[in-house]
């Protein structure tokens, strides 16, 4: 009999794996905290190999060319002037296309939302996972896909193995093409944008709109802006509308507004004309403190981590959905290749140890002016 398999998380992490481990027969169900989805929360992303082997491996390459192309990257100085540019072609994929594409490679059944899990238990022959209404679930093997703040991970690496903080955060705005002002427009559309400062950096591009549609009127322009914070900040930065401070990000429509008259008022100070006018232009923007992790395993008797939820590397790398195929494919493989879970997880863990510590090092290497 096929072990039961339980992912807890289904962004594109948990969905890379269990699309991967349902086509090759084995008993996967993923389950989901959020209540209504995860569609529409996505922007661009760079495709790195591993991106265009898994969609290969399901027969959908296509999804590989949906997505916008900026013909040029320009860099501008702090009065809108481009001082550099590089005529380097690249394509932003759709991360809602990618999503949706792979969500519908699993029925129905096998994919739960609004189940919250908040508690994994290792009994002898098996994992329980308690959920927040109270529902237990036994599993053979227990995969955390849940991302950065893991619920999975204490089963794994312990209660007081957690991120750091590294001195930074990102604000970032997602904004239809035809709220952009003309000013802005003109400039950053059609081109991957950069102004650098010290200790901050902002850069923009234009993406697919909710629906994928990636024809002009339709798209939105993504800009991200890297800005320093003591840790001491945090506290205020995170603070959502309710008063709750939140330990990672906060998303549209929960910063508090005078945090985002602040950070309006700086880009209106330190930014060029070009990305303040996109700056404000975004009615919610949305903030997420940037963190580093290395976990001191990946695997713990039937329970294994992956994506975020194992290591958190800087979004520098553009290579967060690149590292979750990666280990999606190894744990496949590794589940594939011997029918002693004890075995396959070994080998599955010293698989990803290496390249996805590496990559978190690329990540501290890229950030190094930042933090």
């Amino acid at each position: 009999m096929s072990p039961r398999i339980l992912i807890i998380g289904g962004s594109i992490g948990g969905l890379f794996a269990a699309v991967l481990l349902h086509r090759a027969g084995l008993n996967v169900t993923v389950t989901e905290r959020s209540i209504h989805g995860l569609e529409g929360r996505g922007a661009g992303l760079v495709a790195q190999r591993e991106v265009f082997d898994i969609l290969r491996e399901v027969g959908f390459e296509h999804v590989a060319h949906i997505g916008v192309v900026a013909h040029e990257r320009i860099y501008l100085d702090r009065s809108g002037d481009i001082i550099s540019r590089q005529h380097t072609p690249q394509t932003q994929l759709s991360w809602d296309v990618l999503f949706r594409s792979f969500r519908d490679l699993l029925p129905d059944s096998r994919y739960q939302i609004g189940r919250r899990a908040v508690e994994i238990v290792q009994e002898p022959g098996g994992v329980v996972v308690r959920y927040a209404d109270g529902h237990k679930e036994r599993a053979d093997l227990v995969i955390g896909a849940d991302g950065i703040g893991s619920v999975v991970r204490p089963a794994v690496a312990g209660r007081h193995s957690l991120p750091e903080y590294v001195g930074y955060a990102t604000w970032r705005g997602l904004v239809p093409e035809t709220a952009m002002p003309q000013l802005a427009a003109n400039q950053l559309f059609e081109r991957f944008a950069f102004f650098e400062m010290p200790g901050s950096h902002i850069l923009g591009y234009l993406v697919a709109g909710p629906d994928g549609r990636t024809d002009a009127g339709h798209r939105r322009y993504n800009w991200v802006w890297y800005r320093r914070y003591p840790p001491a900040a945090l506290e205020s930065l995170l603070t959502d509308i309710t008063g709750t401070r939140q330990p990672f990000s906060l998303a549209p429509r929960h910063v508090l507004p005078a945090t985002i008259a602040g950070m309006r008022a700086d880009a209106e100070k330190l930014l060029p004309p070009s990305f303040a006018a996109a700056v404000a232009a975004e009615p919610y923007p949305f903030v997420h403190a940037i963190f580093d992790y290395v976990p001191p395993r990946m695997v713990a008797g039937r329970v294994a981590l992956m994506g975020d939820a194992a290591f958190v590397a800087r979004p520098h790398t553009a290579m967060g959905v690149a590292k979750a195929a990666g280990d999606a494919f190894a744990l496949r493989d590794a589940l594939l290749a011997t029918s002693d879970l004890k075995t396959a997880l070994a080998t599955y863990e010293a698989k990803r140890m290496p390249v996805d510590r590496a990559v978190v090092a690329y990540g501290q290497r890229l950030g190094q002016s930042l933090g």
